[in-house]
């Protein structure tokens, strides 16, 4: 039975286009595999906890020498690679928060960085490659070849690298320009953040064609 694992980590509530864009696609996956299955994780409104001295050398500490906190910490480092592991397709919000990936995000990326579960520590192949990965990324402003702020967006770059060790490779479906419609400076930009949106929602229509039609 086909799985799907949908996160979201935006904190902008129903203002976010992130949410918007994973929302749509959800329900594309979901007319796609009507006999599939869903897990959802929102990032945004439950962070997880990051690293830290406590728990986060669980993943250098053999696991029979854990201290209690770390024990706590690898044990929600396995329930998340295994909602990866057990979705055929992972679907990621991504907002762009002052040019970088969310602090949740990354959070989650830190925990997925688990020898002997999501890559083999003997080789360094990753163990969680073989599954699509759509991330539905948004940025207020606008970052691409030949803006002022090309190369400002450092969310969009940085995800591939962070997850390399795993496998996974991100296929990206971006809208920008998000914040024109709300920002009187940026008001004659609002065109482009239309056209930029209503692509990245052809985009997402034509992920999967719905059972009934293939």
């Amino acid at each position: 039975m086909p799985h799907l694992l949908h996160i979201d980590s935006s904190i902008r509530g129903e203002q976010s286009v992130s949410r918007r864009l994973t929302a749509r696609a959800a329900a594309a996956w979901r007319a796609a595999h009507p006999d599939g299955t869903v897990t959802y994780r929102d990032l945004g409104r439950q962070p997880l906890p990051h690293l830290d001295e406590a728990g986060g050398l669980a993943r250098l500490v053999p696991v029979d020498q854990h201290t209690a906190e770390q024990r706590a910490s690898w044990e929600l480092t396995e329930r998340l690679v295994d909602e990866v592991k057990r979705a055929d397709t992972v679907l990621l919000g991504l907002p762009l928060y002052n040019y970088g990936a969310p602090s949740s995000v990354k959070t989650w990326v830190d925990h997925l960085i688990a020898p002997g579960i999501a890559y083999d520590p003997a080789t360094g192949a990753g163990l969680l490659g073989d599954r699509e990965f759509i991330v539905l990324a948004s940025r207020g402003g606008g970052y691409g070849t030949g803006t002022p702020r090309e190369g400002w967006d450092h969310a969009e770059p940085w995800l591939p690298h962070g997850l390399s060790q795993t496998g996974m490779q991100p296929r990206f479906i971006t809208a920008e320009l998000t914040l024109a419609p709300v920002v009187p400076a940026m008001a004659e930009l609002i065109s482009l953040h239309e056209e930029s949106l209503a692509a990245a929602e052809r985009a997402i229509d034509e992920l999967w064609v719905p059972a009934s039609v293939g």
